[in-house]
């Protein structure tokens, strides 16, 4: 099993040079944010949750094992299908530390409870 160097953070934060590579990893480009002031460097919007995934999810927070099983299902099918992006991802693991970015608030609050967790959790598990 790979052991990966990632990170979490908001979007918003301030850039850091322990970032290693930033890779937004949410669906919708966060609101308010200039491209240029995000400092990107690779978006891996397919490998999030899927529109109505992350609708249902939104309406139902306390739901979180459901959301994680199912966000799960996503992603293998994913990697079943050989997806482009989920395949950059895992090369730029490789390269050294990865920051995972996203504009959900939950990762200030209860950061065990975003879609970030259960995805690091997918690819150190493959």
């Amino acid at each position: 099993m790979p052991s990966y160097n990632i990170r979490f953070k908001r979007v918003y934060d301030a850039p850091d040079a322990a970032d290693g590579q930033r890779v937004l990893a949410d669906r919708l480009w966060p609101r308010g944010l200039a491209k240029v002031k995000a400092h990107i460097d690779f978006w891996a919007k397919d490998v999030t949750p899927s529109t109505p995934l992350r609708k249902w999810f939104h309406e139902h927070p306390e739901a979180f094992a459901a959301f994680r099983t199912r966000f799960l299902e996503e992603l293998s099918t994913l990697e079943a299908d050989h997806n482009a992006m989920l395949t950059e991802l895992r090369t730029r693991l490789t390269e050294g530390p990865v920051t995972l970015l996203t504009a959900a608030h939950r990762l200030e609050d209860d950061e065990a409870h975003t879609h970030l967790h259960v995805l690091r959790d997918f690819l150190e598990s493959r």
